[in-house]
């Protein structure tokens, strides 16, 4: 069933090699700019891990990783689904200490994504990690941090309308961000899906911080999955716009405060993943040998859709795609990478 639908009227801002200059100097911005906000370093992360060390991200537990094996290092590995245990490994590797952190070009394969206008088999995002002090476990320090993100997004999108003044017939990104919890949403619109609730919601808080994901609300489900052994689901959320040109909810970012000793115990019993305590990431967690950090994942093709006003992922970035959207997409004159 085709899930890819193409606004009418539809017509990209930039031809398609403009598109091309702009999503590399989009990235360079973003990169610098976020770095120097949050006082992070650039670091080279692997496309894959080692199975045996927990160390891929489970996403919703369902979803099955690229595997292969490595015969001369007697080895089996999976391409990663994406980064979230491996930087907090490597936050400890290098020592870095309270307040400072690192972010990577993180490329992932998630074989099992359903293919739609935002969805693509290929992952690419701006992984990122910072070690926090025990004092920062709270509210209000991932509230503060969120706004320093969208205000990197804000400042990187100025910088491209100066640039490429056709981008000035998009609307500015909301820099003022509303927070709100999936709990609050449930309860004012019990009848929709989560995603409903999230479009109803952003289109009058067009930049929004949705908070609580991955545990069970008052009906007994959650908003959306979230694996028990990196965010705290009381200290996470999502950074939601709302996206004129596909006019709906659009998740740019994905981030919280990660679980310490306490509150991984507590969700791996949840979640009926006791099984993982014995996987070496989850043991040195467990006995508090790794430091107390704040992170998340912030898609580079999403942004770039957002900012370049596209209608499609695959506009900004190349990968596999069913006959059915590569049809529709001919049709509306929609270009793919």
């Amino acid at each position: 069933m085709l899930k890819t639908v193409i606004p009418q009227g539809y017509a990209p801002q930039l031809n398609l090699y403009d598109t091309q200059k702009a999503i590399g100097l989009l990235k360079r911005l973003f990169e610098d700019t976020l770095g120097g906000a949050l006082h992070l370093r650039r670091v080279s992360a692997p496309l894959f891990v080692e199975a045996s060390t927990g160390l891929n991200d489970d996403l919703n537990g369902v979803e099955r990783p690229v595997s292969f094996d490595i015969p001369f290092a007697g080895r089996e590995a999976q391409v990663v689904h994406s980064l979230a245990k491996w930087k907090r490994m490597a936050l400890s590797r290098y020592q870095f200490s309270v307040g400072e952190g690192l972010y990577t070009d993180m490329n992932a394969i998630r074989r099992d994504e359903e293919l739609d206008n935002l969805h693509s088999v290929y992952v690419d995002q701006w992984d990122w990690e910072k070690v926090i002090a025990p004092r920062d476990r709270n509210a209000d320090y991932l509230k503060e941090t969120v706004r320093t993100i969208v205000g990197a997004m804000a400042d990187t999108q100025a910088t491209l309308r100066s640039v490429y003044p056709q981008l000035t017939a998009l609307p500015l990104l909301e820099r003022e961000v509303s927070f709100v919890t999936a709990q609050e949403l449930e309860d004012r619109w019990p009848d929709l899906t989560p995603k409903a609730r999230e479009d109803a919601w952003v289109q009058t808080h067009p930049t929004t911080f949705l908070m609580g994901i991955g545990g069970a609300l008052k009906s007994g489900r959650p908003h959306d999955g979230r694996a028990p052994d990196y965010d705290d689901w009381a200290l996470n959320g999502d950074i939601l716009v709302w996206n004129p040109v596909l006019e709906r909810a659009f998740e740019v970012s994905s981030m919280g405060i990660r679980v310490d000793p306490e509150s991984l115990d507590r969700q791996l019993t949840i979640a009926g993943c006791d099984s993982r305590r014995e996987l070496p990431f989850h043991k040195l967690l467990l006995e508090g040998k790794l430091p107390l950090t704040i992170g998340g994942g912030i898609g580079q093709s999403r942004l770039c859709m957002l900012l370049l006003g596209k209608a499609h992922i695959g506009e900004v970035q190349a990968s596999v795609w069913d006959e059915e959207t590569i049809r529709a997409c001919q049709d509306a004159g929609v270009i793919l990478l």
